[in-house]
This record gives C-alpha cells, structure tokens and sequence, in this order.
C-alpha cells in the first residue's frame, strides 16, 4: 500500500510539474490497457515492454493499472457478452482455430470471453483516453494549479521556513 501511496505523490508532483503531458498521457492510457488486460499474460508483457522501451512514465502506468484493474471487474460482465459475442461469430472462427494453433498466440488466452472482451475495450478506449488525458493534465496545469498558487493559503506557506526547508530538501533528495 505504500508503494502506491507513494506512485500517487510522485503522480501529483509530476502533474504539477513543468514536463510534457505526453509521457503522462501514455503512462495512464498503457496502465489503463494493463488494468483491463489479465496479470499473467502476453498482453501484459507487450505493454509493459512497449513501456519500458518508449518515454512513457512508468509510475503513472503502475497507478493507472491499479485503478482501472477495479474498473475492469465491474465491466467484467459487459466484456463477457462482447468476448463471447466476437468468439462465437462464425466469420472468425476460422481465423481462431489458426491462432490457437500458432506457437506463442495462445498465452494471449484471447479464447477466454473475458479477456477478449476487455482486450476490445481497451482498443477501443485507447485513443480516447489518451487525448481526453491529455487535455485533462494540460486543463488541471492550467486552471486548478494557477488557481491554487494565487490563493493566500499558499503565498502565506511559500514564505514559511517550512516551505524553504522543503524546497532545499526537494531539491538535494527529490524527484529522481
């Protein structure tokens, strides 16, 4: 639990930031993908290489799977009628019996209505999430950060010791 307490500071300190909304924006769209797509996987290996090896933020990944992992069990039923909706269609019924029959395709368990379900979800919200991301950080950046600076709670705690004593703390020990 205190390992996402402190994902979710660091995710805070980084919307606040001054650095790109792009690797944000991956790092929450690709942990989205993780939390709909089952632990032990193929899917999961893909995406958490695709992580790795691009400039995606990987906390925020890790946060964002948590969290949408909750989602994907109340979706679970609609991802079932969709899976089993798609593995029962007779047009791909051929292409299936062909990947199940392949050397690696089968550790994706996309025969499980479930998971194929959810496997289309995330395609499908992919996109969406990631620019609705986007604009929600550059959004936050701009309207809650610059309106919280301007409140006279905050000028009184930036001109405390306290607030010096952080900035020179963050500064020698902080984001790394």
């Amino acid at each position: 639990m205190t390992i996402l307490i402190k994902q979710l500071i660091n995710f805070i300190r980084l919307l606040h930031s001054d650095s790109d909304t792009k690797p944000l924006a991956w790092g929450l769209t690709l942990g989205a993908f993780l939390g709909f797509s089952p632990f032990f996987s193929l899917q999961t290996f893909l995406v958490l290489l695709i992580i790795l090896l691009f400039k995606v933020q990987f906390g925020t990944a890790t946060l964002s799977a948590f969290f949408f992992k909750l989602i994907a069990f109340i979706i679970d039923p609609l991802a079932d009628i969709l899976g089993r909706h798609v593995l029962e269609s007779d047009v791909m019924r051929p292409t299936f019996a062909k990947m199940y029959n392949m050397p690696i395709i089968p550790y994706t368990r996309f025969n499980n209505s479930i998971i194929m379900g959810s496997f289309i979800f995330a395609l499908i919200l992919s996109p969406f999430l990631y620019f609705g991301f986007k604009i929600l950080i550059q959004k936050y950046r701009t309207n809650v950060v610059h309106a919280f600076e301007q409140t006279k709670l905050w000028k009184s705690f930036k001109a405390t010791k306290f607030h010096d004593w952080y900035q020179k703390y963050d500064d020698l020990y902080g984001a790394r």
